[in-house]
């Protein structure tokens, strides 16, 4: 009942942001301008210093543990290839790459360290997880929804790609903090505060303009392949994942991580960028919504069965 109660104080506000979103939309407090203009900046400013703030403050010295890195970032690399293979059997074409990034891309920064926090008191494994899986999610989101946009690739296309990553505000922010990290910069006060500030911003911001962007017609339309994607970020990567990081000797804190990685909500920041880059929106939308809601539950569900296992 515990892991239930927190799990939902975890979800439930979040989904909750969403549905304010759309209600100041609907009395007209918002308009579908202004959620635009929000969703630009949270890409361009919150979200960049978010990444900054959970890779530079982590002490590679101190918590790094290779194998455990090497899983979360192979475990990622095969879920975003599991990923674009269904995305191959959808029908509407426009929609796959969209698909692809909200199907393997999890709230784990968002969540992790927090319900690991909840369990053990501490959280040494949930930055390492973020090093894993977090640079793999921006970097290959840019990718996916950057090809997305053309049936054919050419080289115009591919400078035009290559240019979008490197100039990306995400893979900068990614990028810095790995830097800062790695030279063991000390972050003054002033600094510190102002950084966590900004990047506290990022998620009520986003999910309020991706709630005042939400149209109920259009996601009908797309209820499908938004159920598809949903299945498969709670249950199927954990199914594939998890046994495979039991054999592998991962335990308690470790495995946790690993299931946060792999089962936790899809992340605001997909909608973000999906907007961002072009496209609508609707079926990241869609996803993150449904994720979000049941994510509470499923989470729960993979807990109990790994405790009942005494795996943690």
């Amino acid at each position: 009942m515990e892991n239930l109660i927190f799990s939902l104080n975890a979800t439930v506000p979040v989904f909750l942001m969403m549905v304010l979103g759309m209600v100041l939309k609907k009395i007209g407090w918002i308009h579908e301008s202004f959620a635009s203009q929000l969703n630009r900046f949270v890409f361009l400013v919150p979200l960049p210093v978010l990444l900054f703030q959970d890779i530079a403050t982590v002490d590679f010295h101190k918590a790094w543990n290779f194998p455990f890195v090497a899983f979360c970032f192979v475990a990622t690399l095969l879920s975003i290839t599991i990923a674009a293979f269904i995305s191959c059997t959808l029908t509407q074409k426009s929609i796959r790459a969209e698909f692809v990034q909200v199907t393997y891309r999890s709230s784990a920064a968002l969540l992790g360290v927090a319900l690991i926090q909840n369990i053990y008191g501490h959280s040494t494994m949930g930055p390492l997880m973020i090093i894993g899986s977090v640079p793999l999610y921006n970097i290959f989101a840019v990718i996916i929804l950057s090809f997305g946009q053309s049936q054919k690739l050419d080289l115009q296309l591919l400078k035009k790609t290559c240019l979008g990553i490197l100039t990306n505000p995400i893979i900068i922010g990614i990028i810095v903090g790995v830097i800062w990290s790695l030279c063991h910069l000390s972050m003054p006060v002033i600094l510190s505060k102002s950084v966590s500030y900004i990047a506290n911003t990022a998620t009520p911001l986003g999910l309020i303009a991706m709630g005042a962007s939400f149209e109920l017609k259009k996601a009908i339309s797309q209820i499908k392949p938004a159920c598809i994607a949903a299945f498969f970020k709670l249950i199927g990567f954990c199914a594939i994942f998890l046994p495979l990081a039991i054999l592998f000797g991962f335990r308690n804190e470790e495995l946790v991580a690993i299931l946060v990685m792999l089962g936790s909500a899809s992340t605001v920041t997909c909608f973000v960028m999906a907007k961002n880059m072009g496209y609508t929106g609707v079926l990241s939308s869609n996803v993150v919504m449904l994720t979000t809601l049941l994510s509470g539950f499923t989470l729960t569900f993979w807990i109990w069965v790994l405790r009942i296992l005494a795996f943690i």
